[in-house]
């Protein structure tokens, strides 16, 4: 692992919720330090007792953002009179617990609880300075607003952001119709081609070679079959309403990436398949993520749309990893079975939560796609860490030449 992902590794273990809410509890305790040398005697027990209690409900900001601003407040508010029985003026300002339990009720709370909650923070304040004859009414009033107007304007900034995560993602499935109407054109061009020849063939042939023209009209008759199996495959995501709620924004939106491993890679999606994995696993080698290919059983031609189908899987897995695990080690593994054809994906970078039903364009796109070839797709953390996108993909038999019409001769 370079130094680089390391420090992206790094970077996102520390940004973690869980994390971040153990600094802050840890950080509004070691606040307290400042006040041990100010007060003394049964006052500062109970100022510690205190501060520390409002410090420890922080660990619950983000999901009960009111009783957590009540207690804090509640906590600061009953350690002012302690201060002047020990005959310490209180601080001008609203504890640290306080602060960062009132940003955290603008930033995770409603509207109407951010507002009616802080409204009620500045009249206790004020309450319990006019009660005292001391304190810094507007100081502590401002104070409270700035915190509750910051945690609004970073709530505000994250709502844009994920609406404009989820237009990208629609216009994405829009692009990626589009880019199958492509397919659904190559495919329907190459076997009408190839059937406009057999049949050529088989008409020039018939009076001299009979078995020859029967033997082009076999082989026409089950190119058609394929021609209409494919086209019944691909024609069943045209059909889908682009306002499906299946279709469901997520962060990551399905665009190029630079080495190629992106839906929009160097192959562009056409006559991209299972002959291309290698070529795939080499470009997101060189990119600096560790990827090692394991095709198992022996490789059989596969429908466009299965073939197509296995590419992507593997694609769009390749780049979730280097998107969210960076630096981690990947295998890849294809097993050709008999009538079926598995796809897994496996890596050890840090454990990301299970997708939730619908949401994530790339996820959903991937088990679109295996879906229409009556296939089924799994993907989640694995047990300790990492993950797993694992899809197994029925595969229609070839019928042989002779299969309906006996050969003559």
């Amino acid at each position: 692992m370079g130094f680089r992902a390391v420090i992206r590794v790094g970077g996102r273990a520390v940004t973690r919720p869980r994390v971040v809410d153990a600094v802050l509890v840890v950080a509004a305790c070691g606040a307290v330090v400042p006040l041990l040398g100010a007060v003394s005697g049964p006052a500062l027990t109970a100022v510690v007792a205190l501060w520390v209690a409002a410090a420890l409900t922080l660990s619950g900001w983000r999901a009960r953002p009111v009783p957590v601003t009540a207690a804090t407040v509640a906590a600061d508010l009953a350690a002012l009179p302690l201060f002047l029985s020990a005959n310490v003026p209180p601080p001008l300002l609203a504890g640290l617990p306080a602060t960062v339990a009132l940003y955290g009720l603008g930033r995770y709370g409603s509207r109407r609880a951010a507002w009616s909650m802080g409204g009620a923070a500045v009249a206790a304040y004020f309450a319990a300075a006019l009660a005292l004859g001391h304190g810094n009414q507007i100081g502590v009033a401002c104070q409270v607003v700035a915190a509750v107007v910051v945690g609004r304007l970073f709530r505000l900034r994250w709502r844009l952001r994920e609406r404009r995560a989820r237009q990208a993602a629609q216009d994405a499935v829009r692009a990626e119709r589009r880019r199958i109407a492509r397919e659904l054109h190559d495919v329907v061009a190459h076997h009408i081609t190839v059937i406009n020849v057999l049949v050529g063939a088989g008409r020039t042939t018939m009076a001299s070679d009979p078995a020859g023209a029967e033997e082009a009209f076999l082989t026409a008759e089950r190119t058609g079959r394929a021609a209409m199996a494919e086209m019944r495959q691909l024609l069943r995501v045209l059909r889908a309403d682009e306002a499906d709620k299946a279709d469901k924004a997520d962060k990551v939106g399905e665009v190029g990436d630079a080495d190629g491993t992106g839906p929009a890679g160097a192959l562009d999606g056409r006559g991209a398949g299972a002959a291309q994995l290698g070529a795939l696993v080499e470009r997101a080698a060189a990119a600096g993520a560790p990827v090692a290919l394991e095709v198992t059983g022996t490789a059989v031609p596969l429908p466009a749309a299965v073939d197509h189908a296995v590419y992507r899987v593997v694609q769009e897995a390749l780049t979730n990893i280097r998107r969210h695990a960076p630096g981690a080690r990947a295998g890849v593994r294809v097993a050709y079975l008999p009538g079926t054809v598995e796809v897994e994906v496996l890596d050890d970078g840090t454990a990301r939560p299970e997708p939730e039903a619908g949401g994530g364009f790339g996820l959903s796109g991937m088990a679109e796609r295996v879906a229409l070839c009556g296939g089924v797709l799994h993907a989640g953390p694995r047990p300790g860490e990492g993950f797993r996108v694992y899809a197994t993909i029925p595969v229609p038999e070839r019928e042989e030449a002779g299969g309906r019409t006996g050969r003559s001769g």
